[in-house]
């Protein structure tokens, strides 16, 4: 009996260093993927210079630098980018990207950032939107149905609505599936040993209850318009749909 303990206490070992030394081997030899949308790189190590485009069709915008609270919780070495757009007649959307660095917790399901801005998610989509430019391409998106309950002025509350769409985009892959983004990144880094630097690219909208299908129609030309300017079109186009989370 002791015998069989020592030897399994040596198998156990063993298995242990051959594990630490193939993980210590997989880092050492690790390559970092490239971002699926346009980044420069900084003085800032991994950090890269990701932009939205300033000027998209009659749309006014101001850049929005990220909060506190979502730098403080981030990991470090996460990008960031952030717009307002106004149109002339008033429509407001707010465009978000946020790209990983080596640490894939940049990366959240859609339901957690909405809730913790309050928002409840009341219907899931995926629609496809034609992309123009050199290599045009139809692409899917997430177009979730939204509310809240606001505080007024006077102090009594009330009800909006709104839509988030939203995708994944890496080296030649995207989805709208947070289950697929990470079963594609897992995939990568144990057959090929790349990180790949995953982006998730969002749009906001507020309105009004029943209006949720005319503001995603200005929302869409809002989209088509300005991925172009800042994501890179994909070698192949994942059309999956929403995962159930």
């Amino acid at each position: 009996m002791r015998k069989r303990k020592i030897i399994l206490a040596t198998l156990t070992l063993a298995l242990i260093a051959t594990t630490g030394f193939a993980l210590n081997w997989f880092r050492a030899h690790q390559k970092l993927g490239r971002p699926g949308i346009k980044a420069a790189p900084t003085s800032e190590g991994i950090v890269m210079s990701i932009e939205l485009p300033e000027k998209v069709l009659d749309f006014t915008s101001t850049n929005v630098p990220q909060s506190e609270v979502v730098l403080g919780y981030l990991p470090k070495d996460t990008s960031y980018a952030q717009r307002f757009y106004m149109g002339e007649d008033g429509f407001w959307a707010n465009a978000n990207i946020i790209l990983m660095g080596t640490d894939r917790s940049s990366i959240h399901k859609a339901d957690y950032c909405l809730a913790g801005q309050g928002w409840r998610t009341v219907k899931k989509e995926t629609v496809k939107i034609p992309i123009g430019g050199p290599e045009p391409y139809e692409m899917p998106v997430a177009k979730w149905t939204i509310s809240r309950i606001i505080e007024n002025p006077d102090g009594t509350k009330r009800e909006i609505h709104g839509i988030y769409s939203f995708w994944f985009v890496a080296d030649g892959q995207q989805t709208v599936s947070n289950d697929q983004r990470i079963l594609w990144f897992y995939r990568d880094l144990l057959t090929r040993n790349v990180l790949q630097r995953w982006a998730y690219v969002s749009y906001l909208v507020a309105c009004n209850e029943g209006q949720e299908d005319a503001a995603f129609d200005r929302l869409k030309g809002l989209i088509a318009a300005s991925v172009p300017e800042f994501q890179l079109p994909p070698k192949m186009i994942a059309h999956s749909a929403v995962a159930r989370r």
